[in-house]
C-alpha cells in the first residue's frame, strides 16, 4: 500500500462551541468546513494547516462511537488518519495481512473521502484511518 501523507488527526471533544475557538482564533489554522454525518453519529469541524488537518469530533447522541471514546477516555486524540493512493488495494492488503480492518468495503467519510479503519488491536492501541481522496 502506498501511503500519501498524514492527513488528519481525529480530536474527540465535548463540544465544538467550546473547543473550535482555540483551534481557529489561538492557532489561527483555517477552518475548512463544519460536517454533520448522521450515520457515524459525529459532526466534524475540520482545520487545515496546509500540511495536514485537525478534525474535531463532537458526538450527535449518547449512543454514538465518540459518545462512548468520551466516556471512557474524556477528550483528546482518537485518530490518525493516513491517505492513500488506492483504499481497495490497501485493504486487500491488510487483510491478506491478517490485520483487522473494521470496513471490508470502504464508506463514503467527510469531505467526500472513501474511508475505512484500521481496529487498535491490529496497531498497537491506536485506531487508525485510511482515506483515499475521490479526486
Amino acid at each position: 500500500m502506498k501511503i500519501i501523507s498524514i492527513e488528519h488527526i481525529g480530536i474527540a471533544v465535548k463540544s465544538l462551541e467550546n473547543d473550535a475557538p482555540f483551534w481557529k482564533h489561538v492557532l489561527n489554522i483555517s477552518h475548512r468546513g463544519t460536517k454533520i454525518l448522521e450515520r457515524e453519529g459525529v459532526t466534524t469541524g475540520i482545520y487545515d494547516t496546509g500540511r495536514g488537518k485537525v478534525e474535531l469530533l463532537e458526538s450527535l447522541g449518547d449512543d454514538s462511537p465518540i459518545a462512548k471514546f468520551l466516556e471512557k477516555h474524556g477528550p483528546g486524540v482518537h485518530h490518525i488518519c493516513f491517505e492513500v493512493e488506492n483504499i481497495y488495494d490497501a485493504i486487500t492488503e491488510l487483510l491478506d495481512a491478517g490485520v483487522d480492518v473494521i470496513y471490508k468495503e470502504p464508506k463514503v467519510g467527510a469531505e467526500g473521502y472513501l474511508v475505512t479503519f484500521i481496529h487498535p488491536k491490529s496497531t498497537g492501541g491506536v485506531l487508525v484511518e485510511l482515506v483515499q481522496n475521490p479526486d
